[in-house]
């Protein structure tokens, strides 16, 4: 159990780092009210997990400890949800009505769409 919270809690550390670097890259480039760096994030992170899901599928290169590490961890740090949906009630309670529909249908859409392109990649491959 021991290594599991070892390899799961690794896994966030480095996803929460990269998270913060990436969005932090993003919104220094794309200077907005609209949070870019949080959508770019869970988009990448969609496609993240769909190539490691889809490389699962395919093949069993990972063992539980790499998973853990990567998927539960990793992109788990990564990912950010709870950023997304205070981002939402922050554009909201701003009145800022055509950012606060088009961020979460946005992330949404581009979100599954970047899962499956990772998926259908590794397919391909």
């Amino acid at each position: 159990m021991f290594r599991t919270l070892l390899c799961i809690g690794a896994g966030s550390f480095a996803g929460g780092i990269a998270r913060y670097l990436v969005s932090k890259a993003v919104e220094n480039s794309i200077p907005s009210s609209f949070p870019f760096g949080t959508m770019t994030v869970n988009i990448i992170g969609c496609l993240l997990i769909g190539l490691l899901y889809g490389t699962l599928e395919r093949c069993d290169l990972l063992d539980s400890n790499w998973q853990l590490f990567l998927i539960v961890g990793f992109c788990g740090g990564f990912t950010t949800f709870s950023t997304f949906i205070n981002e939402n009630y922050t554009l909201f309670s701003q009145a800022n009505f055509a950012h606060f529909f088009f961020y979460p249908i946005c992330s949404f859409g581009l979100g599954l769409l970047a899962l499956y392109a990772g998926r259908i990649a590794i397919k391909l491959i």
